[in-house]
């Protein structure tokens, strides 16, 4: 095999496994559910992008970022509380990241192969929206960096 044999393969491959891992956001029984029109009415077309089809924002490109304040951030589609700004760190991706999530039962998990390496998607566990992923390379105690798009969320102070 050649090596421009094997960067089409690859690319094939690659291209076979994010259009078969594309989808909304996560699927099952949740508390909260609103049809594609419900959801459009309610969100920008980007946060329409990144809660329902599991898109992600640009980096460094939300004002929660560099949010230092206290309080807590909650689900734009539900108004779950999900993360505390006591859990939040600085991680240099330019996404909030967390630590923990405020709850185990506030976020839910799927794998996603969107970009062919496995990653774990994380999603309101109320109504499903897509909020980001969670990664195994954050800080102690947890060693967990929840890297979260900003749009998903909503900050309201202690």
């Amino acid at each position: 095999m050649n090596r421009r044999t094997m960067i089409a393969t690859m690319m094939t491959a690659g291209a076979t496994l994010s259009i078969a891992g594309r989808g909304g956001a996560a699927s099952g029984a949740f508390d909260v559910t609103r049809t594609d029109a419900e959801w459009k009415a309610m969100l920008t077309d980007l946060e329409f992008k990144v809660m329902r089809k599991e898109g992600t924002e640009r980096a460094f490109s939300s004002a929660l970022h560099d949010l230092k304040a206290d309080g807590v951030y909650h689900c734009r589609g539900c108004d779950l509380a999900l993360y505390s700004s006591q859990h939040k760190f600085d991680s240099g991706t330019g996404w909030p990241s967390f630590w923990q999530a405020i709850d185990d039962g506030a976020i839910g998990t799927k794998r996603d192969w969107k970009l062919v390496i496995p990653r774990t998607e994380c999603h309101c566990a109320r109504c499903g929206s897509h909020m980001g992923h969670i990664f195994d390379d954050g800080p102690k105690p947890t060693g967990k960096r929840h890297c979260i798009n900003g749009v998903s969320l909503v900050f309201k102070p202690a």
